[in-house]
């Protein structure tokens, strides 16, 4: 209960000390939009190590509460140590590549899901939260990173490299880890100025009823 009372806390001084500028206009577009209240995660066999293999075939589909989702997908895709602003655009990122992926199923060998717990998508496995992730997920949980007219798009990251913010990914639309944690730490950049690197033109919003 401390622990979550302090991550709660930590978010808030997240958006107090590192605002993500000035919010756009909530879109109309996005209020018709479903919110997930959950997302179908399949199951994958693992590799003779135990992580889950992507090409292993699935065992079976689950349904995990979508907010718990993100919470155990994000120590698994950005490291907990990481600065406060890289840990809150992967949450955000997390998020929308979730929720895009609710709205745009797949079905393969029989199963339909959203995501699979593994780099196919996002790592999902459960049991490596800590308070910092914990609190990037709490500033984020309000929050969506659409285009300007609310259209929810697919959003993408890759691990990227070390000492630089990655300027070749902006092409690819696509967010470097890696240069994520450089902007935050180095050129002291917020969280919309993170996103925004990578992802041109987008911009953050409140989730309607959130």
């Amino acid at each position: 209960m401390l622990c979550r009372a302090l991550s709660l806390c930590v978010a808030a001084l997240i958006l107090l000390c590192n605002p993500v500028a000035a919010l756009a206009q909530q879109p109309d577009y996005l209020a018709s939009v479903p919110y997930p209240n959950f997302i179908r995660v399949a199951i994958r066999a693992d590799r003779p190590g135990g992580t889950p293999d992507p090409a292993g075939r699935i065992l079976y589909v689950t349904r995990v509460d979508f907010h718990e989702y993100i919470r155990d997908a994000l120590p698994n895709e950005w490291f907990p140590s990481w600065h406060p602003n890289s840990l809150q655009a992967g949450a955000l990122a997390v998020k929308m590549f979730g929720w895009y992926h609710t709205l745009h199923p797949t079905t393969l060998d029989g199963f339909t899901f959203d995501v699979d717990n593994t780099t196919n998508f996002q790592m999902y496995d459960p049991g490596h939260r800590s308070v910092d992730s914990e609190a990037a997920v709490d500033a984020a949980l309000p929050l969506a990173f659409v285009e300007p007219d609310g259209r929810i798009v697919d959003i993408n990251y890759r691990a990227g490299y070390q000492g630089g913010p990655n300027p070749e990914y902006r092409n690819e639309n696509m967010m470097s880890q890696w240069g994520s944690q450089y902007l935050a730490e180095v050129e002291r950049r917020n969280v919309l100025g993170i996103m925004q690197y990578y992802y041109r033109g987008r911009v953050i919003v409140r989730v309607p009823g959130r």
